[in-house]
């Protein structure tokens, strides 16, 4: 049996600010809650191979893996994938950005299968993945829309031209 998640958030910001802000790589670190750092291995124009590295989980162990992601900025979709897989057959992920009234709809879709030596399941995996995606993409939106705010020219500072 393979696993599907599907996944989306409304973030009240550009879509350029959110495609920017969640492709750059190397800030995920701090844009996740999950991530303790990313290494990257490889890019060549818009496909970036690197390496993530989780925070410690409960027994102390910091997961790690590489992965291979392949943007496309016109039409604001991003496919990866799980170049060394761990407990997993495989793993891809597709990433969409749409504009939805006056911001953007971030759109997560995993596809997976956990090997019959994984610690969990596959079951036990898309529980898991339901679990955290959304914790994760709420706090991306946090960070996108905070730096929205303070991208936004507050309404004092707007000047208004003086009628003739």
């Amino acid at each position: 049996m393979s696993g599907h998640t599907d996944n989306s958030i409304f973030i009240d910001a550009d879509i350029d600010l959110v495609w920017s802000m969640t492709n750059d790589l190397e800030s995920w670190p701090s844009l996740f809650t999950e991530y303790a750092s990313v290494e990257i291995l490889e890019k060549a124009e818009n496909t970036f191979k690197f390496r993530l590295t989780m925070h410690p989980d409960e027994n102390g162990t910091s997961w790690s893996w590489v992965s291979e992601r392949t943007l496309d900025p016109v039409n604001h979709k991003v496919r990866a994938y799980r170049v060394e897989t761990g407990p997993f057959e495989y793993m891809h992920i597709e990433w969409t950005y749409l504009p939805e009234g006056t911001g953007t709809r971030m759109r997560w879709v995993q596809d997976f299968k956990m090997r019959p030596t994984a610690p969990v399941t596959t079951e036990q995996m898309t529980e898991r993945i339901n679990t955290n995606t959304p914790r994760e993409q709420a706090a991306i939106r946090g960070k996108v829309e905070a730096a929205a705010r303070a991208a936004a020219p507050a309404a004092d500072q707007v000047q208004v031209p003086e009628q003739v």
